[in-house]
């Protein structure tokens, strides 16, 4: 991939990171942590800039160096994971859907429970 399209994707991950800022499904850090991987290849300087941001910037450095994910965060996703599972029980999706879906949550759902939740807790979920 070359660099333009490193850049474009970069900003598109902070653009709709934004947006999920406002919109609580939306997950914001997971987009910032990518807008950074993409800028690592692209723009030095905007990759400074969220490294060093002052709220973005330690998830990205924990995930970075330690593949870490916050507690908080943890709770979030699990919680609209959950929230977007009662949402389609509600709009009474087939049962085939709420099957995939289920399968696909509850295999993310516990892969982000096994990441360490801070560079002290590396190893030990």
């Amino acid at each position: 991939m070359n660099r333009a399209l490193w850049f474009s994707c970069g900003l598109l991950s902070v653009a709709i990171g934004v947006v999920g800022i406002f919109l609580p499904l939306l997950p914001t850090t997971p987009l910032m942590i990518l807008a950074a991987a993409c800028f690592a290849r692209s723009s030095p300087r905007l990759h400074d800039w969220l490294w060093h941001h002052p709220v973005f910037g330690p998830s990205i450095r924990d995930w970075r160096q330690h593949g870490a994910i916050p507690r908080k965060a943890k709770a979030a996703a699990i919680i609209a994971m959950a929230a977007a599972f009662g949402l389609s029980l509600w709009l009474g999706l087939r049962p085939t859907v709420l099957a995939a879906q289920g399968i696909v949550l509850l295999i993310m759902g516990g892969w982000i429970l096994t990441r360490p939740s801070g560079p002290s807790q590396t190893g030990n979920g």
